[in-house]
């Protein structure tokens, strides 16, 4: 291995000024690697997915398809679901007519506890 990702600690300690990222994208990963180096935020297991998401989303900048989609792919909850994520929204569109996010999630309840499998057969189809 020849490149390791820094850690929290790391990044809190970090000059993020040549890596050419809008200065609101860098406050995000300095809130979120405070959380997690102040253990308010942990990445080793999510636990319960909705106190996961609240967790996550209560980290300015942010939000809930965030949370969702690193909870499904770094942490492997099968039944993490990003509803606003557009090829999800575009792969359930009738006609001219594209899902709401209130209608996404009502849809995506029938595929409990298996909505990330959901979502990657959406964004394949």
């Amino acid at each position: 291995m020849t490149r390791l990702f820094p850690t929290s600690a790391e990044m809190l300690a970090a000059e993020m000024t040549a890596i050419g990222m809008p200065r609101k994208r860098k406050e995000t990963l300095r809130h979120l690697a405070q959380a997690i180096v102040s253990g308010s935020l942990q990445l080793d297991t999510i636990g319960e997915l909705s106190r996961f998401v609240d967790a996550m989303t209560s980290i300015p900048g942010i939000g809930e398809w965030t949370a969702n989609y690193v909870a499904m792919r770094a942490l492997g909850e099968p039944d993490a679901f990003p509803a606003s994520d557009l090829g999800i929204m575009k792969a359930l569109q009738m006609g001219n007519t594209r899902p709401t996010v209130k209608q996404v999630m009502t849809r995506a309840d029938a595929w409990r506890p298996w909505r990330a499998y959901a979502a990657i057969y959406l964004w394949l189809a």
